[in-house]
């Protein structure tokens, strides 16, 4: 293979440009931070952390694919599983900005990620059956799509009496329900459904990513410069 990107290589133009934009993403959560209401700091570099881990995992797949054409989805678990817990925690964090919460959300937040995570990447790694590592991870995310609609998250959310960050949780809410589902579905169609192209799978990947990291953290930094502003006028 040639160790160069070419410029008809679209799989490994779409590594190189997300790879460019989760570094871009992360200098500028990380720098707006300063800017803001101190109560959005620990959120805004936790969606900063998120964005600089999959900016490295990115130019790795990227020199990875480039070298060798091959950059396997199963490799995408060492990010996911760094990255998603992450992300799902930042609901916890934005409530503990603003209101008293259970530390329990946290736990059940966290476990619940995990266990959606691990059992796929098992299942993807062929440590368990595909079949159910796919069916554990679907009751994981399910958990966690109910902690955040009809369990304790949405209920403190809903009671939380702040504008910005009930416009940030419910955004972000349905990014995790949506967004989040691509990568279940990818499972399904790559280890249950017969195998899918590699090349459109990465792709699909790659651009679910832009929505689910890059975007899940503008929605957050909009809600915390709305919340900075307010505050300042008081």
């Amino acid at each position: 293979m040639n160790k160069l990107l070419m410029p008809q290589d679209v799989v490994g133009g779409s590594f190189w440009l997300i790879s460019v934009a989760m570094i871009g993403a992360a200098i500028f959560f990380f720098r707006e931070s300063g800017r803001l209401s101190s109560k959005w700091g620990t959120v805004m570099n936790l969606i900063g952390v998120i964005a600089l881990m999959s900016s490295i995992h990115y130019f790795y797949a990227k020199n990875l694919w480039v070298m060798n054409g091959q950059a396997p989805t199963a490799l995408r678990y060492i990010d996911w599983i760094l990255t998603f817990p992450l992300s799902i925690l930042t609901f916890y964090v934005m409530l503990r900005s603003v209101t008293d919460v259970k530390r329990g959300m946290f736990w059940r937040l966290l476990v619940g990620t995990l266990i959606w995570v691990i059992a796929q990447l098992l299942g993807a790694y062929g440590y368990m059956s595909v079949t159910l590592g796919f069916l554990v991870g679907i009751v994981g995310w399910l958990y966690i799509i109910g902690e955040l609609y009809m369990g304790d998250a949405g209920r403190t959310n809903a009671s939380c009496n702040n504008e910005s960050v009930q416009m940030a949780f419910f955004a972000n809410r349905l990014i995790i329900t949506i967004g989040f589902s691509i990568y279940h579905i990818g499972y399904f169609i790559e280890h249950l459904a017969g195998g899918a192209n590699i090349n459109s799978l990465n792709i699909i990947y790659n651009l679910a990513d832009v929505l689910n990291k890059i975007i899940f953290g503008m929605i957050i930094y909009s809600a915390a410069l709305e919340d900075t502003k307010k505050g300042n006028k008081n």
